[in-house]
């Protein structure tokens, strides 16, 4: 954190001398929306900086902070407009599909159904023992402090926590241990337990959260929300689409596309989440894909 606000003082300083400087104002741009919050000041050296057209300004971290500064800031006209140059000038796929570490050539869709996939049965028998995943979850709750609050500042107001099992492909042995069922089912899924560029967890929202419209940072993966405890008035948005959560039940999504998340009812939403490699990769791209 604090090179970043060295770099801040350093971009400053350039600016001051150099005020047309692109590279340095879509770096500035960056800070001040990534570390700064400062939405309004981002926003106008982002898009100054993209403008100019500079070498190394177009580059989709600068236009994904910009399009997510604009969206929380309420400007989804301004906001759209720039997902569509970002597609334009290549640096995303699609107005909706905004990751950044991507292997061009998979499919991609908003919504996958489990027949879609060569592991549908992995998916049927968690569904048949989502009551036994229920229950555990649900025992997990009861013990304070276990769950975890969200770290990626995508919560515009409410409460959402996670109880991670595996993060990048690395079982977390002392989570697991509380939740043995669980762990035990999902181990029957290499794609999922051995996926680096994934999590699997419990995730719970509480009432009254709304979650940013936000784009995971891969198309190598899809996520899989299992319905475990699911009131009225909870939504998920994936493209331009609304769905809610059934109990016992999968939704299947590329994260890699703009979702969104609402809680307008009264009382705890409990999922599973499973991350597993989109089923296009080769088994040479799944050993060696870096982690993000």
């Amino acid at each position: 954190m604090n090179n970043f606000y060295e770099a801040k003082k350093v971009l400053h300083d350039i600016l001051l001398k150099w005020p047309n400087d692109g590279f340095a104002m879509v770096n500035y741009g960056f800070i001040l929306k990534r570390y700064d919050l400062s939405l309004k000041e981002a926003v106008k050296y982002l898009k100054k900086g993209i403008s100019t057209r500079d070498p190394g300004v177009i580059d989709g971290r600068f236009y994904y902070h910009l399009g997510d500064a604009l969206i929380r800031l309420g400007r989804n006209e301004e906001a759209m407009a720039i997902h569509i140059d970002g597609v334009n000038n290549k640096v995303f796929l699609s107005k909706y599909q905004r990751s950044l570490h991507n292997v061009d050539r998979l499919t991609g869709r908003p919504w996958w159904k489990k027949e879609q996939l060569s592991n549908a049965h992995f998916f049927k028998r968690l569904e048949e023992k989502w009551t036994t995943i229920r229950d555990e979850g649900l025992s997990l709750l009861d013990t304070d402090g276990l769950f975890k609050s969200e770290s990626e500042d995508l919560r515009e107001v409410g409460d959402w926590k996670q109880f991670e099992l595996y993060a990048r492909g690395v079982k977390n042995q002392k989570n697991c241990k509380r939740c043995p069922k669980t762990c035990q089912l999902i181990e029957t899924f290499p794609d999922a337990t051995g996926c680096r560029r994934g999590q699997i967890k419990f995730s719970v929202v509480q009432p009254g959260t709304h979650v940013w419209p936000h784009c995971g940072p891969t198309n190598c993966r899809l996520r899989s929300h299992l319905g475990l405890k699911v009131p009225p008035g909870v939504f998920i948005r994936v493209a331009n689409e609304i769905r809610s959560w059934v109990e016992g039940e999968f939704l299947i999504f590329d994260d890699s596309f703009e979702h969104e998340i609402w809680h307008n009812g009264t009382s705890t939403r409990l999922i599973l989440i499973i991350d597993f490699w989109h089923p296009e990769l080769t088994k040479e791209e799944k050993r060696t894909l870096s982690n993000v």
